[in-house]
């Protein structure tokens, strides 16, 4: 109880998204130790635990206020990005996907913002895609929220990278054969980040869960499948395991702590998880549960693989876990059984609404980060050997999904729907892409070609001689 009345008091203390150095009074702030954890019957916090949950907003207009200024100059996007529009078109008539929302920011102006296709490529096509257009980011989720959600904890001092996470979820010390595993103390918050802590890619715990605290306690103690900081593997279960630590840590839902936190200090509009009903109409579908399924959010690569045939799936098993299209909810199984709130999947937002997260990472964090702490989260790790991964981001590897002119020091993310976001500090760049790659099933992996050409034809038509 001291420790969530110390971070309710520290968040008090400052206005409404206000720039976190004055923070640094927070820094002898540590996680509770584990005693403290009613790891029982607490595996989330619950509503009563969240003593910021009902906390009123400073009004819109002040969020907006503090919010960095991103400058519109896209009135002549068509004529600049030509070759990069006929790139998203051509996927659309080549059937990749049959919507996408971009926006790219350059040298802290907005310089193309445009929406394509409509919500679903069948005849009629339902609503046109418009700039308002909320998308399933998938695991862009894990950057966005999750992570950005790490760097104001570590930034208040109430989270160590080099701790155990096994001090804030003893429930990981133990594996579903029922046995400790020493190797598990070993796991650290710096290596779930990095996806190096030996934990599997990922597992249908939906298929055997039908709760949000049964799935939660199957991925606490899903076993390792290599020793920890032995290699580098992209995981969901990872990511599970660091969001039930985060709420523990803060005392509060991870909704409730990036509305306040992140998504509304950078006013990016829309920004939601579980978006409301009646916004569900006009948000593109990402499956149809009806057919064959693939197993959503099944971990992406940065590195690009083959595409499959357009009739080829690696799960020929029929769908019957929802059995309905999926539309204005969270694609990804395990998520849905969390509520729609996941740390790994669930967030929605528009391309616009990225690009404000892109371009406030840009200028260095500000208002809600540090750029020491940006530069932290965002560099490459050096362990395991190889590794392309930084802190909950990812880097270019070669070849990789964000092109060929990408520069050492950037950074991004994937997502299974048919999401990016890719970020050049030293152009001081960012490209949103956004489609439903995934719509009617998630069999069509053209959205691999099509990502490194749109990103190439951007930084060619930004770098092109006048």
């Amino acid at each position: 109880m001291i420790e969530k009345k110390r971070y309710l008091d520290s968040t008090q203390r400052q206005p409404q998204g206000s720039t976190n150095a004055s923070n640094a009074e927070g820094a002898g702030f540590r996680s509770p130790p584990s005693s403290s954890v009613r790891a029982e019957s607490v595996l989330y916090p619950s509503s009563q635990l969240c003593y910021n949950a009902h906390r009123p907003f400073a009004g819109i207009s002040t969020l907006t206020n503090v919010a960095p200024t991103l400058l519109p100059a896209f009135e002549h996007q068509d004529e600049l990005f030509s070759s990069a529009f006929s790139v998203v078109r051509d996927a659309i008539a080549q059937r990749a996907f049959p919507a996408a929302s971009i926006a790219v920011t350059h040298e802290a102006r907005l310089v193309a913002l445009k929406a394509f296709g409509c919500i679903t490529r069948e005849e009629g096509g339902g609503f046109d895609v418009t700039q308002a257009t909320l998308f399933d980011l998938a695991s862009l989720t894990k950057p966005v929220a999750t992570t950005t959600m790490a760097m104001i904890l570590y930034e208040r001092g109430l989270l160590e990278l080099d701790a155990p996470v096994a001090g804030t979820v003893p429930e990981f010390l133990t594996d579903s054969s029922g046995k400790p595993d020493p190797r598990r103390r070993e796991v650290t918050f710096r290596m779930l980040l990095a996806h190096s802590s030996g934990l599997p890619a990922y597992e249908k715990l939906f298929l055997k869960a039908r709760s949000r605290d049964d799935l939660l306690r199957a991925a606490f103690t899903t076993p390792l499948s290599a020793d920890p900081a032995s290699r580098a593997e992209y995981s969901d279960i990872g990511f599970f395991v660091l969001g039930a630590a985060f709420e523990r840590i803060a005392a509060e839902p991870l909704d409730v702590f990036c509305q306040r936190e992140i998504f509304g200090p950078l006013a990016m509009s829309g920004t939601t998880f579980n978006p409301p009903a009646e916004l569900r109409p006009q948000i593109p579908p990402t499956a149809d549960e009806c057919l064959e399924t693939c197993g959503a959010d099944t971990p992406v690569r940065e590195k690009p693989v083959e595409p499959m045939p357009s009739s080829a799936s690696p799960n020929t098993a029929r769908s019957t876990f929802r059995n309905r299209i999926i539309q204005g909810e969270v694609h990804d199984e395990n998520a849905f059984i969390l509520g729609g709130i996941a740390p790994h999947a669930g967030l929605f937002s528009t391309a616009e609404g990225l690009a404000r997260f892109a371009h406030a990472l840009l200028l260095g964090g500000h208002p809600i980060l540090r750029p020491e702490t940006v530069a932290l989260f965002t560099g490459r790790q050096s362990a395991p050997a190889g590794t392309t991964r930084a802190l909950g981001w990812d880097t270019p590897s070669t070849p990789s999904q964000s092109g060929k002119y990408f520069g050492p020091a950037s950074y991004g993310h994937l997502g299974y729907t048919g999401t990016s976001l890719w970020i050049d500090p030293e152009r001081q760049l960012s490209v949103t892409l956004l489609t439903n790659r995934t719509w009617p099933d998630c069999s069509n992996w053209a959205i691999k070609q099509v990502r490194p050409r749109f990103h190439d034809a951007v930084i060619e038509a930004l770098e092109r001689p006048t």
